[in-house]
């Protein structure tokens, strides 16, 4: 899978990952694709991401653009594709069949490309297309992703049993997997499923507006007020009150606090009380930062609340502003709104901000992935060391 013409657009939840890594629904984007084509899935990503997201080269491939979600028009065109046969929007390239030979020729050159017979999909009438270009499309999107997720993963297969002290109604299904825990709960499933992963554990008095979803061992908090659609991702711990937001993985906000219209990464941490604005006070589009530009850009989003990269901190009381980015490896802290683009490894907050030094940035990934018996791993570090040293001209400090 690849998406390099957008993997810049899509800072800073790329500068850790590839494209097809993202989650939005219940899945991640490699996931989907997956379960779609009924195949394993590799990357073609930026080289040091390489290490850690390595590609792997069979006899017949198919390439496949990693911005696309997959539906079923989609997955049809592409099960007609033959070899050395591309589909296109355009002049885009959203997914090509290629031999191995094929796709070494196109890893040396790039124009390789030019002698595929392509299919331009943008001359079929009543085809739509949704994607993942911008951070925001992830929460844009989360709602049908969700209901398009739940039907892939559930369909044909009953649910665990769902304890009878909840109470739970509405037109979309609740499913459960084994170890999932619901007790005493308010679930109304009309705007969309609830989907409980493995061991997934929602406390006592939480109230779930679908859609939702609570990935594998995901934790909701007591007396949580979930908004659809929201997901939390494998080994999340969410708390208070989340409107239409996605947590990628392994990250906690599990305190009152308010957050909305957001995009977590993985290995973050809200502090209790955390708040994010999501809706401007004159009501405008919100702007946010775009490492594209390098300068703030119009969403033509009404709603827009926190982007946060990878392993980066709020202390607790943290106020941000609508429309705030914070790269990787940056900790937010102190009274009053700090700026509404964070650099990765900042360290301070409205009074101002200094370096977050690597070695220290590190130690504290290697404490906290220590909390779940997990290693940061050589690979992982290097990531780390990479993108301090390729951001070091946005912060200024």
């Amino acid at each position: 899978m690849f998406g390099d013409d957008h993997w810049y657009d899509l800072l800073p939840l790329t500068f850790t990952r590839p494209i097809s890594e993202l989650r939005v629904g219940i899945l991640t984007i490699k996931e989907k694709w997956e379960k779609h084509l009924n195949g394993s899935a590799s990357y073609i990503t930026q080289d040091y991401l390489a290490e850690k997201y390595p590609i792997s080269i069979a006899q017949d491939n198919i390439l496949i653009n990693s911005t696309f979600l997959p539906d079923k028009q989609l997955v049809n065109f592409i099960f007609q594709l033959r070899s050395n046969e591309a589909l296109l929007l355009g002049p885009e390239l959203i997914a090509a069949r290629l031999s191995e030979l094929q796709f070494d020729t196109l890893s040396q050159d790039k124009d390789a490309l030019q002698n595929l017979k392509g299919i331009d999909l943008s001359n079929e009438s009543g085809i739509t297309f949704r994607r993942i270009t911008r951070p925001y499309h992830i929460y844009i999107e989360n709602g049908e992703e969700i209901i398009s997720d739940f039907k892939l993963i559930t369909e044909g297969r009953n649910s665990a049993l769902i304890s009878d002290t909840n109470r739970i109604s509405g037109k979309y299904p609740v499913f459960a997997e084994d170890g999932a825990v619901m007790e005493h709960c308010i679930v109304n499933t009309n705007e969309g499923p609830v989907y409980l992963g493995k061991k997934a554990i929602i406390m006592e008095g939480s109230m779930i507006r679908g859609g939702f979803a609570a990935c594998d061992n995901a934790v909701v908090k007591m007396g949580a007020k979930i908004y659809g659609p929201t997901t939390a991702g494998p080994g999340c711990v969410i708390g208070g009150e989340v409107k239409n937001s996605v947590f990628q993985a392994n990250s906690n906000k599990g305190h009152d606090g308010y957050l909305g219209n957001s995009v977590i990464g993985e290995w973050c941490n809200l502090g209790a009380d955390t708040n994010t604005s999501n809706l401007k006070n004159n009501y405008l589009p919100v702007k946010i930062w775009s490492y594209t530009h390098e300068k703030f850009m119009d969403t033509g989003q009404q709603f827009c609340g926190l982007i946060m990269g990878d392993h980066s901190k709020a202390g607790i009381n943290t106020m941000f502003n609508t429309g705030t980015i914070v790269g990787v490896a940056a900790n937010i802290f102190g009274d009053g709104f700090p700026r509404t683009f964070i650099p990765s490894f900042s360290w301070g907050g409205a009074a101002g901000f200094s370096t977050h030094k690597v070695e220290k940035a590190i130690e504290t990934a290697e404490l906290v992935l220590s909390r779940k018996n997990m290693l940061l791993t050589e690979p992982d570090r290097k990531v780390l060391e990479h993108i301090y040293f390729n951001t070091a001209h946005v912060r200024n400090n």
